[in-house]
């Protein structure tokens, strides 16, 4: 989750006129220049994302080295003086002098840490499949680092090499010492320091658990690849290894650990051409109403998918069909499922590689390589149907499956008929709770979905009538996670909310039909606000995906203490904020009043607090792990208890990434 304090402007054309604009006016930027000005532009943010992005950048480049079969060991260590140090046994990245042009007799490496751009992955040779194409580089986190130390053990050698200040060499790479004797003949080991001026607005302390998910993820798609995280900072020290042997199937075994299998078998496999396309996919049923498919191209989260999930799932629909005709599961006179009932309950991963993949949509996360749908459909087409044909028990239960969805929503059309009729004889359409904005422009429109109608009142008294909506709920909605949809669309809070909203549901959803480009949860800042908050969410990651990654979701950040400044109200987010004042302020005197609900707020206080664009602070919902927020979602709102628990206990620490 990101913050953010803005609201939404449309384009302005300026007036021409006013000061002079010429050619002492423009500015180049030399270097690693453009990477400090502009780190937004590089890394994403400054907040807690782009911090962790410099850890990808670097690990990545190790995992490249694996894929191209040179290293089969990465470490990664918070150090305790704040610093993240990434090792590896691979060859080590070249230390020889550059052979030609501006950077003539430069070290290899310290090119590739200097200069945008530079690496062994664009002509072709160095890596035939590489993760760290469309990524932004060692040098930018080398920019934007107090310090960077490069070690590199290659020939028998020992090279060192020093940066500071933003990337500035601090010396040339020279030989240090032979080889040391630390497990390895060749690798490379890179330490940095996150520049606290680049960071300064979420600090620059990592969070071990959104490191732990990623690297876990990496040792899924690399089978047998060990990948030891250390943290060694004051009572966080913990020591993990991930490595597996079963790569993607036990990928899916982890995924649906928290669910219940349809059966024990994870059907996999793997295949290849001669354009140097490979795939491996694992699938597995459970008894859940929820898809989940994740993609990966060369190791990148593509979590827009793209064409090799395409390919897959127009494979799966046709040869689950062919196998339902041939078995008579499926009458002559009956309707053949569609692709959303056959994938109810489905967890796949579906990895492959290429040499010079293609990425597009809105995050570039979408792999574009049109000859990879093909080469996947064939390829599944083939695969799977050898597995239905093999497997008659496991095969029958996914069919019996894809009947009951099927009936399933047959029912929820019916229900969804029954609402539009019901909207369309009330006449307006909209739910009779739903307090609507009077703009008709989507990118400036807000919807705010508040807890109770007390509340309600309240913010209907704060808000701009302008662009802001209000919209009650009664209660805590139903939990989508455990309910399949024709259930789900039987529920009045959910009904109102899809209305509302005007975009649709499931596989209707279309993200351009949205009314607002701001949906905001506003919910007390206590237990009760944040189980509601979570309910919201599970609903909006589940039916309202695109939506969550289009970046239209938000939570709104209401105080939880309030206290007096000489006769001045100040309000306190929550308890590290009221830790913060108090070491600010050690001898402030006053009461601290605890908040116990939005309804305590007169409109004014609730207005300048929470609802005003100017001094409201929001929390933008994300989605950076796919597979990962899949997995946690179903953790926290299934039914498995136990992983709830032990989900709890384990992340107690970093209780601060917890914001739902």
């Amino acid at each position: 989750m990101s913050a953010d304090t803005t609201q939404a402007t449309p384009p302005t054309n300026p007036k021409s006129g006013g000061a002079s604009y010429d050619a002492k006016d423009i500015q180049v930027l030399e270097g690693l220049d453009p990477v400090r000005k502009r780190p937004g532009m590089y890394i994403g943010s400054t907040g807690l994302a782009g911090l962790h992005h410099l850890i990808w950048e670097v690990v990545d480049n190790s995992v490249d080295e694996a894929m191209a079969g040179y290293c089969d060991r990465i470490g990664i260590t918070l150090q305790a003086d704040g610093g993240c140090r990434v090792d590896d046994n691979g060859r080590g990245v070249p230390v020889d002098p550059y052979p030609s042009g501006p950077h003539k007799g430069k070290s290899a490496a310290e090119v590739v840490l200097t200069v945008l751009h530079a690496g062994g992955k664009f002509g072709g040779e160095g890596y035939k499949v590489s993760g760290g194409l469309h990524g932004v580089g060692v040098s930018v986190v080398n920019a934007l680092s107090e310090r960077l130390t490069i070690e590199v053990d290659r020939g028998g050698n020992h090279y060192f090499q020093e940066y500071a200040k933003g990337g500035r060499p601090q010396g040339k790479m020279k030989v240090v010492g032979d080889t040391p004797k630390r497990g390895r003949q060749s690798g490379t080991t890179i330490v940095f320091y996150p520049d606290v001026v680049i960071f300064q607005a979420e600090g620059t302390e990592f969070v071990a658990r959104t490191v732990l998910e990623r690297l876990q993820t990496m040792a899924f798609l690399n089978k047998g690849l060990e990948i030891v995280f250390t943290d060694e900072r004051a009572e966080k020290e913990q020591t993990q290894t991930f490595q597996y042997d079963g790569g993607l199937v036990d990928f899916v075994k982890h995924m649906n650990a928290s669910k219940d299998p349809l059966f024990s078998k994870v059907c996999n496999f793997e295949d290849n051409d001669d354009d140097g396309q490979m795939l491996d996919i694992a699938l597995q049923w459970n008894t859940g109403y929820h898809e989940g498919i994740h993609g990966y191209a060369n190791g990148i989260s593509t979590i827009e998918g793209g064409m090799h999930v395409e390919g897959f799932r127009t494979a799966l629909t046709s040869v689950v069909n062919k196998y339902a005709r041939e078995k008579n599961l499926l009458k002559e006179k009956d309707d053949n499922l569609t692709g959303e009932d056959i994938r109810e309950g489905l967890t796949a991963i579906i990895s492959v590689k290429l040499r010079e993949p293609q990425f597009e949509g809105q995050t570039k996360a979408k792999l574009g390589n049109v000859p990879m749908r093909s080469f996947v459909q064939k390829a599944t087409y083939e695969r799977m149907g050898e597995w239905l044909a093999e497997n008659p028990p496991e095969a029958n239960k996914v069919v019996k499956k894809g009947l009951a969805a099927a009936q399933a929503r047959v029912a929820a059309k019916n229900a969804r008929n029954a609402i539009r009729r019901k909207t369309a004889l009330s006449g307006a359409g909209m739910p009779d709770k739903l307090k609507d904005c009077s703009s008709k422009n989507a990118w400036e429109s807000e919807l705010f979905i508040v807890e109770g109608d007390s509340a309600g009142g309240t913010a209907l008294d704060a808000r701009d009538p302008h662009v802001q909506a209000i919209l009650p709920i009664r209660g805590k909605i139903l939990n989508v996670e455990r309910s399949r949809i024709d259930k789900m669309m039987k529920n009045n809070e959910i009904q109102a909310l899809i209305t509302a909203i005007g975009a649709g549901v499931g596989e209707e959803y279309e993200v351009g039909k949205a009314r607002y480009h701001k949906i905001i949860a506003l919910c007390d800042a206590d237990v009760d606000g944040s189980h509601i908050r979570t309910l919201l969410l599970t609903f909006f990651f589940r039916q309202m995906r695109e939506m969550v990654e289009a970046g239209y979701v938000y939570i709104a950040q209401p105080p939880l203490y309030s206290t007096e400044i000489g006769k001045e109200k100040v309000y306190l987010k929550d308890d590290a904020a009221k830790a913060r004042f108090l070491v600010d302020r050690p001898n402030h005197k006053k009461e601290f009043a605890r908040l116990k609900g939005l309804g305590e707020m007169d409109w004014e206080e609730l207005k300048s607090t929470t609802m005003d664009p100017d001094t409201r602070t929001l929390l933008q919902v994300t989605v950076d792990e796919a597979a990962e927020a899949d997995t946690i979602m179903s953790v926290l709102m299934g039914d498995d208890v136990e992983s709830r628990r032990n989900f709890i206990v384990t992340n107690a620490r970093d209780v601060r990434n917890l914001d739902f």
